[in-house]
Order: structure tokens, then sequence, then C-alpha cells
């Protein structure tokens, strides 16, 4: 059963009874019903979590308190508080298809929001195909970008690739943008600016917010922890109007873990009509630390463009 596309198992997780677990003979995935939608963890198969998780909230369903839980989590921006905050404590279904598996929230009852992830894990490498989509369930037109926010174990760093570089006579005019926010200290030791990548490293020490966004044409974004490198890939749109002054790719951390984000462009979606978001999920091992731009051309890049 196990490594065949499109069917699950169904599991206890961390205190959840209604979990579903999807592997193949590399890598597992297991998502939750009783909360979501939400995938808790994503790793080697008898290795540890990419994902974070947060012990005191580990089994928790219910209430109207919103739980970061950990795992990966579907939103939309621009953020908003309370719009963005709306807890996915509540129940949800699973549908099994033939290739895949589709996970559906309610609709939220304050945002008129519908969120769904589909989940193709292939047979046998560690790549999993991540669908987010976005159904408008109001009355009223509403502008919002999907936005995919993967909550990922402390203890390593992210890697995000600026557009291409080039002479100053041939590039008079600006390619991209690099966003802060008021609390961004980009004197901060846990940022590395480099000339072509970026990479911010999350310390369990540092107990100061620390969060950049960027451009990122080559759409990808990656986090390596522990000789392991995990790697979101998607779609950029060029010319689309991309949400905070023109993201596509965001990161945040603090003491305990470290987001990596990939965002759609901001979309006016039709009452009943719906905004999709694709992110390629990949996993390797056995990866050198990057600590350079050098060495993310020698270790990480390779992996990108196999």
């Amino acid at each position: 059963m196990k490594g065949e596309p499109g069917l699950m198992e169904k599991t206890k997780y961390q205190g959840w009874p209604n979990c579903y677990l999807l592997s193949n003979e590399n890598v597992e995935l297991i998502v939750t019903t009783d909360i979501g939608p939400r995938i808790i963890r994503f790793g080697f198969v008898g290795q540890w979590n990419e994902f974070a998780e947060f012990a005191d909230m580990m089994g928790k369903t219910g209430g109207d308190e919103w739980r970061i839980y950990g795992g990966h989590r579907l939103w939309h921006a621009p953020e908003a508080q309370p719009r963005s905050y709306f807890p996915d404590n509540q129940p949800i279904t699973i549908k099994q298809y033939t290739d895949f598996v589709r996970l559906t929230q309610p609709t939220e009852r304050t945002t008129g929001i519908q969120k769904e992830i589909d989940l193709y894990l292939s047979p046998d490498r560690a790549y999993v195909r991540v669908i987010h989509r976005i159904y408008n369930r109001s009355l009223w037109d509403v502008e919002l970008a999907p936005w995919a926010l993967s909550v990922m174990a402390p203890g390593g760093k992210a890697i995000i690739p600026l557009p291409p570089r080039g002479p100053h006579a041939e590039n008079l005019l600006p390619t991209s943008t690099l966003v802060i926010w008021a609390y961004t200290d980009l004197s901060d030791p846990r940022l590395t600016l480099g000339r072509q990548y970026i990479m911010l490293q999350q310390d369990t020490s540092k107990t100061q917010p620390q969060k950049i966004g960027v451009m990122v044409p080559d759409g990808w974004a990656a986090y390596f922890n522990k000789g392991h490198v995990f790697v979101k890939a998607y779609d950029f749109e060029s010319g689309a109007f991309y949400p905070n002054f023109g993201c596509s790719v965001e990161s945040f951390t603090n003491e305990a873990f470290l987001e990596l984000e990939t965002l759609g462009p901001l979309t006016v979606v039709a009452p009943g009509e719906s905004v999709e978001h694709l992110e390629n999920w990949f996993l390797f091992r056995d990866v050198p630390e990057p600590c350079t731009d050098l060495d993310v051309e020698k270790y990480i890049l390779p992996l990108i463009n196999a």
C-alpha cells in the first residue's frame, strides 16, 4: 500500500486521533483532519520532521484562539489581524483520488474564505506536488494572494536566490525588490546578504523576530538543516503584482522556528471563484552546509537544477 500514489493510511499522531500517513520508500507526510488543512509532518522515513512542532499545542482542537501548531499551512496575503488569523482548529474533510489526496476546510465564518490543499506524493522519489487553493465563498469580490507557509524545525537556515546579477553599465534600472519590515534588522548576524543569495539562520538563542522578503524570479527557496535540504519550487509570474511591495518569497524567524514562505500574485477573486498556488517540494540528504554564495553554487544549485 505504501508507495502507491493516491493511497493513504489512517494513523494517530501527537495526540490527534484522525491523521493520515502518505509515504513511499523515501519520504512520508502526515496530515491531520482534526484541524487544518495542515501537513504536520514531512521527512525521510524513520528520520526527524523537517517541520517544527510545538509540544504545548500538539493534539489540541477547537476554541477561538489561533495556534501556530507547526507544519505547513495555507494563508492569504496581505497579512492582517484578525483576518489572517482565523483559527484552523476545526475538523476538515479528506478525500482520496486516484493519484492525490485533497484536504478541505469549512468556509471561514468571518472571512468567507475556504482553503483547500491537494497532495501528490511521488511513488518513489522525495518529491511532493502541493496545490494550494483558496475559494471566495462570500458575496463580493476579494483581493488576496495565496500564501504557503512552511514552519521549519529549528537550527537550520533559509537560502533565497536573488535575480541574476550584472554589470553597472548594462543595468541602469533596478531589477527586483528587497523588502524589510519595521522590526527587520539588517545588522543581525543571523542574516547573510550575499551578492547572489540571501541566507537567514534560525538561532534558538535569539528572541528578536526577524523577517525579510524578496522578489525571486528563479522560483525557488530552500532550507538547510543538519545535512538535509528542503526545496520549495514555484512558478513565478513575470509582470504580475505580488503583495508586500512585490514579494514572492518571505522568511520569518525567532527563537523557536523559521518560516519559509512563498506567495502568489495578488488576484481579485469573484464570488464562487478560486485561485491556486503550486509548490513542488523536494528533500535531499547528505548535503554540506552552505555558508557563502560559492557554497550555494557548489552544494545547493545542482540540486535545484537536477
